[in-house]
């Protein structure tokens, strides 16, 4: 999956957990958006893995800001992995960097993480279908 490809799927996942909202003030303008672009250790793949997975499960359960995140790897690269993540607002976005779940998990990782580059984006257009 490309870049634009996994764009395009986060944007059109977005709206999933605002579909039950119509409040103004709950524009999809207003939220934190941006994709996390990192190069895993090949050798400790199957670590960084059970570690993303153990941080995203939870950040989705205990907080309230965090809306989407959605971890992907390149197929032909699976040690190239990106991260969409969108954020109630800066603040919720704030708030999940001092989360104990995300320490843990920057503490766990940071060993296998061999570069990282945060990207902030804008959200253009968000749909989904009902389900």
């Amino acid at each position: 999956m490309n870049f634009k490809q996994l764009l395009i799927l986060g944007a059109s996942m977005l709206s999933l957990p605002l579909s039950s909202q119509a409040d103004a003030a709950d524009a999809p303008q207003d939220r934190y958006v941006q994709i996390a672009e990192l190069e895993i250790d090949p050798t400790q793949l199957d670590r960084y893995k059970a570690a993303v997975e153990e941080q995203i499960e939870a950040a989705i359960r205990l907080e309230p800001g965090v809306l989407v995140l959605y971890a992907v790897s390149e197929t032909e690269n699976p040690a190239r992995v990106r991260v969409f993540e969108v954020y109630a607002s800066t603040e919720a976005y704030k708030a999940h960097l001092q989360a104990e779940h995300f320490r843990k998990y920057k503490r766990t990782t940071d060993p296998m993480v061999k570069s990282l580059k945060l990207v902030r984006v804008e959200p253009l257009l968000l749909g989904a279908k009902a389900q």
